[in-house]
């Protein structure tokens, strides 16, 4: 077997490497911020009440699931500036086209993922507040909000680290990450099976760190029972938000 380990060990303390992944991990949050915040926005128009709205957020999610990431990000990259001039100069950064280009694909699942969440949420405890007195985006942000996060973070943290693993497809729009600069390493010394490993070793690393701060979130924001003396049957709370999840 011809696996040398001080190639690996050269490939795996490498700049080269260290900054790819810097900029993989960078990619991702960008990238999950981005389609998180445009899939909020689709789960929201799938949930409304103009029969439009819902079928242009349906059209989106139908469109962006149905599209493999790869396609996405060449249409992104080569397509996009021929239709869009402002797209062709210099300052269309390859890190910009994988962001746009992620962000959007991602949209897609997130939105899916927050109308479930979405749909867990008793319509009864909606009503209630209302009747209360409270505005819409009050009821949203302290009755609907706390509970979408603790039903939404097991999903979105998955998705978060099957993002990350997308972010090797950005070698095709010529962004340094961790594939692109194991190919350009490969490409002048042949030495496959040690720069592959040490990439592959830098995957297993990085998606182990966010599995640990997944687990973190999953025990942070908990339902917690919590019953006061003389206020009858305990009530949910939401630990981390700190947030009671009746109308009162």
């Amino acid at each position: 077997m011809d696996f040398r380990g001080d190639i690996f060990l050269e490939a795996l303390t490498s700049k080269s490497l260290r900054d790819g992944a810097l900029i993989a991990v960078a990619l991702t949050i960008v990238s999950f911020v981005a389609g998180s915040g445009i899939g909020l926005l689709v789960a929201l128009g799938r949930t409304s009440r103009f029969r439009a709205v819902r079928a242009l957020a349906w059209l989106y999610i139908w469109l962006f699931r149905a599209l493999p990431t790869l396609v996405i990000l060449f249409i992104v990259w080569y397509a996009l500036p021929q239709l869009i001039p402002a797209l062709r100069g210099p300052q269309f950064l390859p890190f910009y086209a994988a962001a746009l280009g992620l962000s959007v694909n991602e949209a897609a699942y997130a939105a899916e993922i927050i109308r479930g969440g979405l749909l867990a949420v008793d319509d009864g405890q909606r009503l209630a507040a209302r009747a209360l007195g409270m505005s819409p985006a009050s009821v949203f942000r302290r009755i609907v909000a706390p509970q979408l996060v603790r039903i939404v973070i097991p999903p979105m943290a998955n998705d978060f680290i099957t993002l990350l693993k997308l972010t090797s497809l950005a070698s095709i729009v010529s962004l340094r990450e961790i594939l692109t600069n194991t190919q350009a390493a490969i490409s002048s010394n042949f030495r496959y099976a040690e720069w592959f490993s040490a990439a592959a070793l830098y995957y297993l690393v990085l998606v182990s760190i966010f599995m640990v701060g997944q687990s973190w979130l999953e025990r942070r924001y908990v339902w917690t029972s919590q019953g006061r003396a003389g206020h009858g049957p305990s009530l949910g709370v939401l630990r981390g938000f700190g947030a009671r999840t009746d109308a009162r």
